[in-house]
């Protein structure tokens, strides 16, 4: 089965580099990924993190749109605790004015954020959107093996516990810089109930009183849910018939709970009659297997970095990394990363990837390549492509 092949960008920057360099890269890397046929080019949204420059994705995706043609454009994810749901429709609504029919509003659910007032009433403005429905069972699933499996040929491994970085004094720090002071940000299903009633223009308090987001009424976007596990945002995707990625290359343990629970939620809507999953996977595509190992060397010190120090740092150089290597137990705090890195030839991939989209039933797939040397990670996405099944 084809399935379409997308991109996620973080518009990296590596040792010895500029913010500079890495979104030029970025606007280059657009241009070739439309030249090679990729389906959606879509950019993450990272803060104050050394090696990464993608913190405004809408803001570099209006550059990207005006380089490119027809490629879709989107986010992946914006993070729904940092701005109100306004906001983040105005901001869509102005690329989808200037660029008719091109960008996908790809949301996430921000690390730092609370659901629910103290109350339990969902901590939102004066104004209600109207009706919304339920967001499926408040149960997250079943908890993740303890230790790693195979599931009909595609690597599950042992789980990543994230919950220390979220709760670390470095994190807090992050959390005050990025929102107001006592800010509530709503939960992922209000956000997703005021986007879709303020682009259907139907956004008022029930006395009289109307809201209209201009830019954003009336924009063609497509509205995507991202997550990570079978909890909220899966439920939430499902049970109002939205898309749903699920990221096997940030959390490859609980990639099968995700897709599961986001069916198990599904209801038919305007948008989709069946559910429509995405799934991502981190490659690097290089002509013989020696060259791929070697241009992917530097990635478990980079991951490393994310999960030791809480950002990601520059990407370090194959030369660097062979003069840090990893040690036993820092390999150990990465291996789920490491395991399920796609490495190899043109065919040795796309064997893994057609792996991962026939075990989650993927209906398109979303891969995202970093390597220190710019030409080097065209090159993969281009192997990649000249090489997937049309």
């Amino acid at each position: 089965m084809t399935v379409p092949l997308s991109i996620l960008d973080l518009a990296p920057l590596v040792s010895g580099g500029t913010v500079r360099d890495a979104l030029r890269r970025t606007l280059d890397l657009a241009q070739k990924a439309e030249q090679f046929g990729y389906h959606r080019y879509w950019v993450a949204e990272h803060h104050l993190t050394p090696g990464v420059a993608s913190s405004q994705p809408a803001l570099l995706l209006g550059q990207i749109a005006a380089v490119t043609d027809h490629i879709r454009l989107g986010s992946g994810a914006l993070q729904t605790g940092y701005l109100t749901p306004l906001a983040a429709l105005e901001q869509f609504g102005l690329l989808d004015a200037l660029y008719p029919g091109r960008f996908d509003l790809g949301l996430g659910r921000s690390a730092q954020r609370r659901t629910t007032s103290v109350s339990g009433a969902p901590a939102s403005g004066p104004l209600q959107a109207g009706p919304r429905p339920p967001a499926g069972p408040s149960q997250a699933g079943p908890p993740p093996p303890a230790e790693a499996r195979v599931v009909d040929g595609l690597l599950i491994p042992k789980h990543f516990d994230f919950t220390p970085l979220m709760r670390s004094a470095r994190a807090e720090l992050y959390g005050k810089l990025l929102k107001q002071p006592n800010a509530e940000p709503l939960d992922l299903d209000d956000v997703v109930s005021d986007i879709e009633t303020l682009i259907a223009g139907a956004y008022n308090d029930g006395q009289g009183n109307e809201a209209h987001a201009v830019p954003g009424e009336g924009s063609d976007l497509e509205l995507w849910i991202l997550g990570s596990s079978g909890g909220e945002s899966a439920q939430v995707a499902g049970a109002r018939g939205l898309p749903f990625a699920a990221n096997y290359h940030v959390a490859p343990a609980k990639v099968l709970e995700a897709v599961e629970s986001y069916r198990s939620a599904f209801k038919p809507s305007d948008t989709l009659a069946e559910p429509h999953v995405m799934v991502s996977a981190d490659i690097v595509v290089a002509e013989d297997d020696e060259t791929a190992r070697h241009l992917a060397s530097p990635y478990g010190r980079w991951v490393h970095s994310i999960r030791a120090q809480g950002g990601a740092i520059p990407y370090p150089s194959e030369a660097e990394a062979a003069a840090n290597p990893l040690t036993a137990q820092e390999r150990d705090l990465v291996a789920d990363r490491l395991d399920t890195h796609f490495v190899g030839t043109p065919q040795a991939v796309v064997e893994q990837l057609e792996t991962l989209r026939r075990v989650t039933a993927a209906d398109e797939l979303l891969v995202t390549t970093i390597t220190h040397d710019h030409a080097d990670r065209v090159r993969s996405f281009e192997l990649l492509a000249k090489h997937w099944p049309s």
